[in-house]
């Protein structure tokens, strides 16, 4: 078992670029964010209910534009995503991150 996380750790220092690499850490930081919302809600309690609820599914929605950025963005993928450039799949990212927290700035009222 300890053989395979050292040869998955180093195929990942070795083989991944460093723009997927910043990425898993932007999604890393969501998850965590999320991991902790969760547990202060078991923890305090969920009274300002709006709140707790557009927070949560922001870290939800941005860990899937998220992932749905570092699809877009890996070279092994450009058969799937033949006409979309990395540039582009950022844009959108960017785009959608805008709409996402226009929307959950408002439903927290």
């Amino acid at each position: 078992m300890e053989f395979v996380f050292k040869k998955f750790c180093a195929d990942y220092v070795n083989r991944t670029p460093r723009k997927m690499k910043l990425v898993d850490v932007y999604l890393g930081f969501v998850l965590l964010t999320g991991i902790i919302q969760f547990i202060y809600c078991c923890l305090v309690g969920t009274f300002p209910f709006n709140s707790f609820l557009s927070g949560f599914i922001s870290t939800v929605s941005c860990f899937v534009l998220g992932v749905c950025l570092r699809l877009q963005a890996n070279s092994q993928n450009k058969h799937i995503f033949g006409g979309i450039s990395s540039e582009r799949g950022f844009a959108d990212f960017i785009f959608a991150h805008v709409i996402l927290h226009l929307v959950v700035m408002n439903f927290i009222g």
